[in-house]
C-alpha cells in the first residue's frame, strides 16, 4: 500500500550510479509503487545527483533505468535548500517539501545532509522522514559508516544478520537503536535460474576490488584461460562503467586498458549494460565479492566468489564465508558449480525461497507511520549521534567537507546556491572533474608505480 492515498513525495540523493539505483528503488519499494521507468500513481519522485567525481553520466543513469519526475545536480547545500524552501509552520502541505527524503550517500555525506536537515527544519511544524543504508554487502567500517547515519528516521538493514549488527552497534555506544529496519536490497527480482544454451558464464568486475594491478592482470588472464578451456560456453566479462566514468568507488586500473593487446578468444567479450538483463543469459556468475553475487543467488544462479587472491576483509569475499560459494578458478575450469547453503542464504536477505515480496512490509509500515506523524507535525526533530559534545574532534571536518560550519550553517564562500550554474560555470566543473578523473586514472598509479620502485 502507499504511504497515503494522496501523493506522496520522495527526494533521492545520491552520489553515484549504483546508490541513485539503491535509493530510487528503494523509494519506490516503500511508497509500495511498482518497478520500473515509467511513472508510478501516488508516488512524485525527485532525484538530485551529489555533484562530486562519481556523479553518474546519462549514460549510466539510463542504465540502471529508473526514471525520475525531475533530476538535477547539486551540493549539498543546493539539495538542502531545494528540499527546505517553501517551509512555512502554517502551511504543513507546502507541496515543495519532500514527505520521504532517501540519503543514497556515502556515510560522511548522510551526517552532513543530516545535520543540515536538523538545522534546516528546526522549529517547523512538520520535516520529512529520512531514509538511509547500505547499497550492498557490509564488510568494512562498520562502526564507522553505521554513527555517520545515525539520525536518520530509517537506516535499512538488507537482511537479518546486518539488521542484528546495526542494533549491536547504536546499543554498544548509547544511541538509538529503534530506527534500524530490516528490509533486502530493492534490486533483487527477475526470472528464476533456468539452463541456457549456450552455457554462459559471466566475471562481475569491480572498479576496486582488487586493487593491485597484477591481481587483475590476474584475474583477466584466468579469465580468458577459462574461455580457451571451454571454447563451447560464452565468457563475458560484465564491465562497471567506460572509460572516464566512476561508480561508488575509483577505478583506477579499469579491465579495458588491462585486456588492450591481449589475445581474446572467439567465446570471450566485454560486455556493459543493466546487471538485470546480463543475469537473465547467466549459467554462472564469478565474481570477488560483487553485489551482483546477491543477484544472483536470488534467482538461483550458480554463483563462485573467488578465492584464488585469497579469502580477506581487504577483498571483501570474507562475507561469504559460509554461503557455499567459495571457490577457485582452477575448481571452475575442473567443472566445479557452488551449491549456496541455504541458511547463510537466508540470512543474507537474498530470499530465494520467495519471501522476498514481504521483505519491506516492515519497512513499508514504519515508514507510513512516521509520514503520519509528520504530516501531523509530532515527528521529533532529528537527533544524530555526532554532535559537538560526542565527536567535537571528528563532526567539524565532515560538516566542511560539505561546506558546512559546526553548527551546519553554510560556510564563508561556500558555492552559490541561489541560482543554476550558467554555461562557463557548467564548463569549469566539467573540466574540473574531467581532471580529477583523469588524476585518479592516469597520473595516480604512475606515481604509486614510482613509489614501489
Amino acid at each position: 500500500m502507499p504511504v497515503s492515498n494522496k501523493t506522496t513525495r520522495v527526494a533521492v540523493l545520491a552520489d553515484s550510479d549504483t546508490r541513485w539505483k539503491w535509493g530510487s528503488l528503494t523509494a519506490k519499494r516503500l511508497t509500495g509503487a511498482a518497478e520500473g521507468d515509467g511513472a508510478a500513481p501516488g508516488l512524485r519522485l525527485d532525484g538530485y545527483l551529489l555533484r562530486g567525481r562519481a556523479t553518474p553520466t546519462p549514460r549510466q543513469l539510463e542504465e540502471v533505468g529508473v526514471r525520475a519526475d525531475s533530476m538535477r545536480e547539486v551540493t549539498a547545500i543546493e539539495f538542502l535548500n531545494a528540499v527546505g524552501s517553501g517551509r512555512d509552520e502554517d502551511a504543513p502541505d507546502v507541496p515543495d517539501v519532500p514527505d520521504i527524503i532517501v540519503l543514497a550517500l556515502v556515510g560522511g555525506a548522510v551526517q552532513a545532509v543530516l545535520h543540515g536537515l536538523a538545522r534546516a527544519f528546526a522549529g517547523a511544524a512538520r520535516r520529512p522522514v529520512v531514509v538511509t543504508g547500505y547499497v550492498g554487502v557490509v564488510y568494512e567500517k562498520l562502526a564507522d559508516g553505521l554513527l555517520l547515519r545515525h539520525g536518520a528516521d530509517v537506516v535499512l538493514a538488507n537482511s537479518r544478520q546486518d539488521a542484528e549488527r546495526f542494533r549491536a552497534v547504536y546499543e554498544g555506544v548509547g544511541a538509538d537503536a529503534s530506527g534500524v529496519v530490516e528490509a533486502a536490497l530493492p534490486f533483487l527480482g527477475g526470472e528464476p535460474y533456468a539452463p541456457r544454451d549456450p552455457y554462459t558464464v559471466v566475471f562481475a568486475a569491480q572498479p576496486s576490488v582488487p586493487e593491485k594491478r597484477a591481481d587483475r592482470a590476474y584475474l583477466l588472464s584466468r579469465l580468458i584461460q577459462h574461455a580457451r578451456r571451454h571454447p563451447e560456453r560464452e565468457v563475458l566479462l560484465k564491465l562497471r562503467s567506460k572509460p572516464g566514468e566512476h561508480t561508488t568507488h575509483i577505478e583506477e586500473l579499469p579491465y579495458q586498458k588491462l585486456v588492450r593487446g591481449a589475445e581474446q578468444p572467439a567465446n570471450f567479450r566485454l560486455v556493459y549494460g543493466h546487471m538485470g538483463e546480463v543475469l537473465d543469459r547467466t549459467d554462472l556468475l564469478v565474481t570477488v565479492s560483487s553485489t551482483a553475487a546477491l543477484e544472483a543467488l536470488h534467482r538461483r544462479i550458480p554463483t563462485a566468489v573467488l578465492t584464488d587472491l585469497g579469502v580477506r576483509e581487504a577483498l571483501g569475499n570474507h562475507a561469504f564465508i559460509g554461503s557455499g560459494c567459495l571457490a577457485s578458478w582452477d575448481q571452475l575450469d575442473a567443472g566445479r558449480s557452488p551449491e549456496p547453503d541455504p541458511d547463510w542464504v537466508a540470512r543474507q536477505g537474498v530470499a530465494a525461497d520467495g519471501a522476498y515480496e514481504t521483505a519491506f512490509d516492515a519497512a513499508r509500515e514504519r515508514v507510513a507511520k512516521l509520514t503520519g506523524r509528520a504530516r501531523e507535525g509530532s515527528l521529533p526533530p532529528i537527533r544524530p549521534y555526532y554532535t559537538q559534545v560526542t565527536a567535537p574532534g571528528y563532526l567539524p571536518g565532515i560538516l566542511a567537507r560539505h561546506h558546512l560550519g559546526p553548527d551546519a550553517t553554510p560556510l564563508p564562500g561556500a558555492p552559490a546556491t541561489d541560482r543554476d550554474p550558467g554555461p562557463v560555470r557548467q564548463a569549469v566543473r566539467s573540466a574540473a572533474r574531467g581532471a580529477y578523473r583523469h588524476g585518479v586514472q592516469r597520473v595516480a598509479p604512475v606515481i604509486r608505480r614510482m613509489g614501489e620502485l
